[in-house]
């Protein structure tokens, strides 16, 4: 059984849709929704193997607690999300009324209705005490939720004192907490998301219900938490943006490799580093040896270089690998959707210079790198800089430089001492609709491992020496490039707007809907000449009626949709919805394809990896 205590100022929830056939009826109150004030929370979740032993000690833990904050009210809350071994619902619905039960012996206590979907807001009081996470077991009772091998940069990042800054393009460095961010609302957000810390959400974040409606992605019931299974739509968006940000490193001169997924936990470079990376490791074990799956594609990278006859000559030397997949043993508490997951398709560079000042000259080419990648998605971004005190204060006018290039202000985090392998970074950071930023771009100079591997290069007077190494990833997570879309897009539909994706990336460019089924036979020319030509393009061939396959190819967000009727085949044309612009166009097969191949040019093709007929197509769960 899993529990997480929140000790809150209120809690409003209210349900809506069954999320199971089973679920008890509501009642009046629950209907209409309920708020509870000053209340724990309770969010629980039962496991396979949880009985009334179980129920009596987490009841148990739930009166030591409460003792503690001096709460009036418990409000337990089902919570299936903080588990991926569930008992089943029957089990599950018994176990939570015998908590609940248990719990009113000590306390007020209101429970929430069990097989719902619910919308839900809290505010969670502050103190040390405020969220507490807990798991309790038959067998060794209650126990704090702890990862046992937490690396050394983890436990130390808790422990560095970092202050918050806001930058100006002028060079001025501002309190964060006294600056007067005017109309920069998403830095006020991320500057409030980084310094308060809080990474959980309280509601589901808006991309999890358009990933599933646009059948992108979905949760797989039989991996691990945090892994996913991509659907045909989905994975195309996810191929494509892989080709685009291989051919971005690729052109910058980056070697392309391919390293291994699994790692000897005992390899000497690698046991240093690990301790060094704010990552968690899944670990596999082959006979009597231990392996770990990679978190990034530096171990692969780095054991390359050390290998390599490197000259001064070659450098700055970039390397480049998309890894499919990198894993990391993210939180559970703080998994959500495709924002953050544990295994992740990450485009990563590592590039050598010759000494400081080839990296701070690299890492100023890789930052506009970043800044034109993301530009073209039409993304809007927040930047921050994190930099070790001595460094940032020896390099103020060119962070200065930096700022002025994007002509906005960003955050800066100044750490007075160095808790991981890098002196100084950027992230271009992406702020979605519940106020939670996610970086995206991200580069880091690393000061530590060229030693740590043991890599050196070949200087002009023929001295071995060791290279400054970077890390960089232009775009970040594929996983997350697409949860910042469809973030994007949630906000658009709630302010009233069309929402779309890039031309480029939209699994449908063209839909072909006939008036009628004498329109037909000219809808399957129209069909191959567009497909001809290089466009995605399907056709409506349904026996359903024109106003819904209209509705149906706006709620797929498809960017033109093309209408055929009697006067449309007679001029061997069709009438064209433009989904940006709401304008209808008279436009020739030749010439629509002309006009999508001119809104997606120098951005990579695939061909509908769906059938293009609807009515060929098998439904989606």
């Amino acid at each position: 059984m899993r529990i997480l205590e929140l000790h809150c100022d209120y809690v409003r929830f209210k349900p809506r849709d069954k999320a199971l056939k089973t679920a008890p009826a509501l009642t009046p109150a629950e209907k209409e929704g309920v708020e509870v004030r000053d209340v724990l929370l309770v969010l629980t979740s039962f496991e396979k193997g949880d009985d009334e032993a179980v129920v009596k000690k987490a009841a148990a833990t739930v009166e030591k607690n409460l003792k503690e904050i001096k709460a009036p009210r418990v409000l337990v809350y089902p919570y299936a999300h903080l588990s991926s071994d569930l008992s089943s619902p029957d089990v599950a619905q018994r176990l939570l009324k015998a908590f609940a039960d248990e719990c009113a012996v000590f306390a007020q206590v209101s429970q929430a209705p069990f097989g719902y979907y619910k919308e839900f807001e809290l505010k969670c009081k502050g103190h040390p005490m405020a969220e507490l996470s807990k798991t309790i077991t038959s067998e060794i009772g209650v126990s704090e939720k702890k990862e046992d091998a937490t690396p050394d940069a983890l436990k130390k990042e808790a422990t560095v004192k970092s202050r918050f800054y806001i930058l100006t393009p002028d060079g001025q460095v501002h309190d964060a907490a006294q600056f007067s961010y005017g109309n920069h609302t998403n830095l006020k957000k991320f500057a409030d998301y980084e310094i308060r810390k809080v990474r959980t959400y309280a509601t589901e974040p808006p991309h999890i219900a358009l990933m599933r409606e646009h059948h992108i992605a979905g949760y797989e019931p039989g991996s691990d938490a945090g892994n996913f299974r991509w659907l045909p739509d989905g994975r195309l968006m996810k191929k494509l943006i892989e080709r685009d940000i291989t051919a971005y490193c690729t052109a910058y001169g980056a070697m392309e490799v391919e390293t291994p997924l699994m790692y000897d936990y005992q390899h000497p470079s690698l046991k240093k580093y690990l301790a060094r990376f704010p990552a968690r490791q899944y670990v596999v074990k082959s006979d009597e040896k231990e392996f770990f799956l990679r978190f990034a594609a530096c171990f692969g990278q780095f054991l390359i270089a050390h290998d390599m006859t490197i000259s001064y000559k070659n450098l700055p030397m970039k390397m480049f690998e998309l890894t499919r997949y990198s894993f990391r043993r993210e939180q559970s508490g703080e998994l959500a959707g495709l924002k953050r997951v544990r295994a992740l398709t990450m485009p990563d560079m590592h590039t050598f210079t010759k000494d400081l000042d080839g990296a701070k000259t690299e890492f100023e080419s890789q930052f506009r790198l970043s800044f034109d990648w993301l530009s073209s998605l039409k993304l809007p971004f927040e930047a921050g800089f994190r930099a070790q005190k001595d460094f940032f204060e020896e390099n103020r006018d060119w962070y200065a430089s930096l700022a002025k290039h994007l002509g906005k202000p960003v955050l800066l985090e100044i750490f007075d001492e160095r808790y991981a392998y890098f002196i100084t970074k950027f992230e271009f950071n992406f702020v979605d609709c519940l106020d939670k930023a996610s970086a995206l771009s991200t580069v880091q100079i690393d000061v530590e491992n060229a030693d740590t591997y043991d890599i050196n290069y070949v200087d002009e007077d023929g001295s071995k020496k060791r290279p400054v190494l970077m890390h960089a990833s232009i775009s970040g997570s594929v996983e997350r490039v697409i949860y910042a879309l469809l973030e994007n897009e949630a906000r658009k539909i709630s302010e009233g707007k069309a929402p779309s994706f890039p031309t480029w990336l939209s699994p449908t460019q063209v839909r072909i809907v006939p008036v009628s089924d004498k329109n037909n036979a000219y809808c399957e020319k129209v069909l191959t000449a567009v497909q001809d030509a290089g466009v995605r393009i399907d056709f409506d061939d349904r026996s359903e009626t024109l106003q819904k396959k209209m509705r149906e190819a706006g709620t797929d967000w498809v960017p033109f949709v093309a209408v055929v009727g009697d006067k449309e085949q007679a001029a061997g044309k069709m009438n064209v919805r433009v989904r940006s612009t709401g304008n209808n166009e008279m436009l020739s097969p030749d010439e629509l394809a002309a006009f999508v191949r001119n809104e997606c040019r120098n951005k990579p093709f695939e061909p509908l990896t769906l059938p293009d007929h609807l009515s060929k197509r098998a439904g989606f769960a």
